[in-house]
């Protein structure tokens, strides 16, 4: 029996500020094509995922009107305010096949360079987990900073990861945990943080360092490095 196959939530409704210009920054080229065409080339390439839910903001003028990529299938639905609302609302807009009991994968639109074995390694070890996350353990000092951005004192960081994409939880469990979030007005920087409030320990999966987040301008000039020292070999 073949395993099964999941889709993959693409939150793409934001606008990346901080890149600057009116041009959402998953739109911005990379390497030829727009940032979010390298995102999900390497999502679609990948043979346990399914299809791929790309959530847009509601006023989307660049989005090309895909519906398929790489052979893969793409839906697409619409954002809300916060990255929270935009992962609900493509939830929300699944196919039926997929059930609550399933599990969904959320991807960020500027994580370019996630690599295809550490997706393989957060569907085996997350699934057996019950939901999961790719990360990295914090290995630099840690520091914290006044007011005028002096070091007031150094942080441990024992046990401190930093959190990366794809997160994978259960569809019903996910969209439970977000709703709940929501109707307590709380804030949430990913899902892993909606299933933790939830009263769930999502499991951390070790990942590549170089699935970075695309975030300001000169992260661009990062990633095409990546992309290009990888030769287009997403497996890494």
């Amino acid at each position: 029996m073949s395993a099964p196959k999941l889709w993959c939530v693409v939150p793409a409704a934001g606008r990346g500020t901080r890149v600057g210009g009116d041009c959402p920054k998953q739109y911005l080229p990379l390497a030829g094509r727009p940032l979010i065409e390298h995102t999900m080339a390497r999502l679609a390439a990948h043979p346990r995922i399914a299809g791929l839910l790309v959530t847009l903001a509601a006023a989307d003028r660049y989005w090309p009107g895909l519906t398929t990529f790489a052979g893969k299938p793409v839906l697409t639905a619409i954002g809300g305010a916060e990255r929270s609302d935009s992962v609900l609302a493509g939830l929300d807009v699944l196919p039926d096949a997929v059930g609550a009991e399933d599990f969904v994968l959320v991807h960020d639109a500027a994580r370019p360079c996630v690599r295809l074995a550490d997706i393989s390694k957060l569907i085996e070890q997350a699934g057996a987990a019950d939901g999961g996350l790719l990360g990295a353990p914090l290995r630099d000092t840690l520091k914290r900073a006044d007011a005028a951005g002096r070091s007031e004192s150094t942080e441990p960081r024992d046990r401190r990861w930093r959190a990366f994409t794809p997160q994978m939880f259960r569809r019903g469990q996910l969209s439970a945990a977000l709703r709940e979030a929501a109707r307590r007005t709380l804030s949430v920087s990913d899902e892993a943080m909606a299933m933790e409030l939830a009263g769930h320990a999502p499991l951390l999966v070790e990942g590549a360092e170089d699935n970075i987040k695309v975030t300001t301008a000169a992260d661009f000039a990062l990633a095409e490095f990546l992309l290009s020292r990888t030769g287009g070999n997403a497996h890494g």
